[in-house]
């Protein structure tokens, strides 16, 4: 399997005069300013290497200046005293500005990340317009409650008055990373600013983009100056400083589990709140009786999409030695029928990895299982002009030692391994350092729920994979991560507890 088509990096006309605007600056209290360095860096498409746009390069006191700018948004009177019912009209009309702008934002993020214009355009930018559909409802029900006391010191003839406030965190750091760029930064705004609180966004210095374009938006929907601030540079530059800065009250970070152990340390100085989403080496269990027509899609869907760079990615498949074989056939099918191509071409089904150093990393966890004796059943070989494109790879003969099974590899690789008896197969899917996700696939009612009951995961789904959705808790078990993301999960990720206690 090789590249079948020469890239073909054709967009429209609001993208081309995007990229031909010159340097991308970055967006500080309401306005567009270089990095106070003057430096930039190359964001390029890592289908064919090409330079995109020269891109700022924050360091420290561009980071402490788009800190300061949020702590004033955070406590002006403009984003202070707006009305609950106000923030969600704002958020609301974010995304209609995205949905209107839909299709430069799916080129956009195609362009640069390398994925597949269909899942930008059918998946994930219409899952970050309805993040904000989904937070600005939350806007106007953030609530306290009022607290029964029976305190002996309450004096003669009054009574005790107590109630809690849920009052936002504050300025949130918010770092997103490179494989669904839009998408993350989405699932981390849309909360904080339903909660009332200011961020200072960094994106992924592979993939800053869209959220350069977004941040158009934003002004353009009339959010405040300051409360969203995009600050964009390298993670150990701009990150670190963001990180650190005593002007965060929280950090909320996606990547990988190094990154997140990185994080904690740095936050243990002042006490930072964290949500962390980690990393993931997701099992997928295939039962006897599953409905392998539902099953094989389903989990080779789960593992190819955005070429396995989705830390959900169903990596690890234990078929029941009844049905091994057939699965194994029919994953390599699905594999095999895949057009690697240009994520703007619209004829692909999967485009490059991020970088030649993902896709390097991925090379390194083949070569080494084929030197332990694993069998390539197909793919496993990288093409296209700058080696960035990988074969969606289907391995068979991993023993669960191996750093095939034991790490995550964030490339399009799936290792199928039988089983015999669940309890054989739980004690092997939770034989992990990771647990952000499962599935399960069996026409059983009591096989499904007893096994997704001993599955150790945040996420368990049954009979479907990677099934997401705004009001669905995310989050991870183990070293996948602290704390969730979504539904109302998610919005107490940016609230504080106020206890007010009054003798009236």
């Amino acid at each position: 399997m090789s590249v079948e088509s020469e890239p073909r990096p054709t967009f429209g006309d609001a993208v081309g005069r995007f990229l031909a605007d010159g340097p991308k600056r970055m967006l500080i209290g309401g306005e567009w300013i270089p990095a106070s360095a003057g430096e930039t860096f190359s964001t390029v498409d890592p289908a064919t290497g090409s330079p995109l746009a020269e891109v700022a390069r924050a360091r420290s006191e561009d980071v402490d200046r788009a800190v300061r700018s949020a702590r004033e948004a955070f406590e002006s009177d403009a984003w202070r005293n707006m009305f609950p019912a106000d923030r969600a009209k704002l958020l609301w009309r974010v995304a209609d500005l995205l949905e209107r702008d839909l299709e430069e934002f799916a080129e956009l993020e195609s362009l640069d990340q390398g994925k597949n214009w269909r899942t930008s355009r059918l998946g994930e930018i219409p899952a970050a317009i309805s993040q904000f559909r989904y937070f600005s409802g939350w806007a106007t029900k953030i609530l306290g409650s009022t607290v029964p006391t029976s305190l002996s010191r309450t004096p003669a003839g009054k009574e005790v008055f107590a109630y809690t406030r849920r009052e936002p965190v504050g300025v949130v750091g918010a770092i997103v990373p490179w494989n669904s760029p839009l998408l993350m930064a989405a699932m981390k705004l849309a909360p904080a600013l339903a909660a009332g609180c200011t961020v200072v966004l960094k994106p992924a210095e592979n993939t800053p983009l869209t959220a350069i374009r977004f941040g158009d938006l934003l002004i353009e929907a009339g959010m405040p100056p300051g409360v969203v601030n995009i600050v964009t540079g390298y993670g150990g530059e701009a990150g670190q400083a963001l990180a650190e800065h005593p002007g965060v009250a929280k950090i909320s970070f996606t990547g990988s589990t190094a990154v997140g152990k990185k994080l904690v340390q740095t936050a243990s100085g002042d006490l930072k709140r964290l949500t962390l989403e980690l990393g993931g080496k997701s099992p997928s269990i295939i039962m006897p009786d599953a409905d392998l027509s539902q099953a094989v899609p389903g989990v080779s869907r789960g593992i190819f999409d955005n070429g396995g760079q989705v830390c959900i990615a169903s990596s690890r498949i234990y078929a029941h030695r009844d049905v091994y074989e057939q699965v194994v056939e029919g994953m390599s099918a699905f594999a095999r029928g895949l057009k690697l191509g240009h994520g703007l071409d619209p004829s692909s089904d999967l485009g490059p990895l991020v970088s030649q150093v993902q896709a390097d990393r991925v090379a390194s966890f083949i070569d080494e299982g084929r030197a332990d004796g694993v069998e390539v059943v197909t793919g496993g070989a990288r093409s296209g002009a700058i080696g960035t494109f990988y074969e969606p790879t289907v391995l068979t003969g991993v023993r669960e030692d191996m750093r095939l099974m034991r790490e995550e590899i964030f490339g399009p690789v799936a290792t199928v391994t039988p089983f015999d008896d669940v309890d054989e197969v739980l004690a092997w899917a939770n034989d992990s350092r990771y647990g952000l996700a499962a599935s399960v696939w069996t026409e059983g009612l009591s096989n499904a729920h007893r096994i997704a009951a001993r599955l150790e995961a945040g996420t368990v789904w049954v009979n479907c994979h990677s099934f997401l959705g705004p009001e669905l808790v995310k989050g991870g078990h183990k070293e996948s991560g602290w704390g969730y993301e979504n539904g109302p999960q998610g919005l107490e990720n940016y609230l504080e507890t106020k206890s007010v206690v009054a003798v009236i």
